[in-house]
């Protein structure tokens, strides 16, 4: 199995960001030929902080079965309880306690349940959660998102709303930001939103070691070295990054989902 985060250190975070595929049943990919190889890939990995997009009710019970007492998570489903896709979240309880978290809408009604209103068809949402590091003392944000897929324009209404409410939390706290953003790393006005006048940094970029870069979304089909990155992890300018990878596990020619999860390894 892959390895991206080679080089653990006494108080680095593994940081994970993983677009799960909706769980179903139908052929060729069912959730129920893939679940194991979600949990093979997890259980070595064992990221402390696992920001997920797509992810259904029952299957996220299913990874949280799978990672054993150990992890927790916290989530809302986009039309709120368990119901449709979620943005969950699943930490480490040995090394982080959740202290403080909320859930808002990606459209310009953000508290309203369920609300979409700037063109997207498919309810979007951002999460985030104030940890404690309970090894270090430190706390930390996570928010964690998935951007529309089809409307351009949701997408920069999205990014500027992540921004303007990461401006909110408390500055003294270092923020990381995992998400499937549908739109590549660089060049791209939702990237620009999000990293503008030093905010956030790509840690891909900045990270001392890296791993081979390969498209983030797949299909099922062959993996493309060098391609887009639409999966990011994004972090204070004052996280130090260690090591970022792409995860190209695969069983038998099984992958886990439609995505690569990406990682880094980071020290507040």
């Amino acid at each position: 199995m892959p390895a991206p985060v080679p080089h653990p250190t006494r108080w680095g975070l593994r940081v994970m960001t993983f677009n799960l595929r909706y769980a179903s049943e139908t052929d060729p990919h069912p959730w129920s030929q893939r679940r194991p190889v979600m949990r093979r890939l997890l259980r070595h990995e064992r990221p402390h902080l696992l920001g997920t997009q797509e992810g259904l009710h029952r299957q996220l019970r299913d990874i949280a079965e799978d990672l054993g007492p150990r992890y927790a998570w916290l989530g809302l489903g986009r039309h709120g309880g368990s119901h449709d896709e979620f943005g969950a979240v699943f930490y480490d309880t040995l090394r982080l306690a959740p202290e403080e978290f909320d859930h808002f809408w990606l459209s310009g009604t953000p508290s309203l349940i369920g609300s979409a209103t700037w063109g997207n068809t498919v309810v979007r949402m951002a999460s985030w959660i104030r940890f404690t590091d309970r090894h270090t003392g430190r706390g930390c944000y996570l928010l964690n998102t998935h951007l529309d897929h089809a409307h351009q324009y949701a997408r920069e209404r999205s990014a500027e709303l992540i921004a303007e409410r990461l401006r909110a939390l408390d500055p003294a706290l270092p923020r990381i930001v995992t998400g499937d953003f549908n739109v590549p790393a660089h060049g791209n006005p939702v990237y620009d939103a999000l990293l503008g006048g030093g905010a956030l940094a790509d840690t891909w970029d900045t990270a001392a070691e890296r791993g081979p870069q390969y498209a983030t979304f797949h299909g099922y089909r062959p993996l493309v070295p060098d391609g887009d990155r639409i999966d990011w992890i994004l972090a204070s300018p004052s996280v130090r990054t260690l090591h970022a990878g792409i995860n190209t596990y695969s069983l038998h020619g099984r992958f886990p989902s439609d995505h690569l999860p990406v990682q880094a390894l980071v020290e507040l």
